[in-house]
């Protein structure tokens, strides 16, 4: 049942570290105060209410995108965005500190 859930927010088990050293974007969705306080290093932060706005900074649509917030949710938001979008390689990493563990 985790996993059905898991699945429905686009959190499928992925190697996260291995798509970091091939060259993802850790798109860190949570507001820009959220961001000020503690981020993943080398993360780009777009706020989630401003990410179809911002698309023009993630050029490369089939680049790898993790998605990242505090808990999962806006994340799973920003994820069906890009996807939407034409982004292909989209994925939630959930909340930010358990994906900065991952990475």
């Amino acid at each position: 049942m985790f996993d059905s859930i898991k699945n429905l927010f686009g959190m499928e088990t992925t190697d996260f570290a291995a798509l970091v050293k091939q060259g993802a974007t850790v798109v860190d969705v949570r507001s820009k105060g959220e961001y000020a306080g503690g981020h993943i290093k080398n993360s780009i932060n777009i706020p989630v209410d401003q990410l179809a706005a911002n698309l023009a900074r993630l050029k490369d649509k089939n680049k790898p995108i993790i998605t990242c917030c505090a808990s999962g949710m806006r994340s799973s938001s920003a994820l069906t965005i890009l996807k939407n979008a034409g982004y292909t390689k989209v994925y939630n990493g959930g909340g930010w500190m358990s994906l900065n563990n991952k990475i």
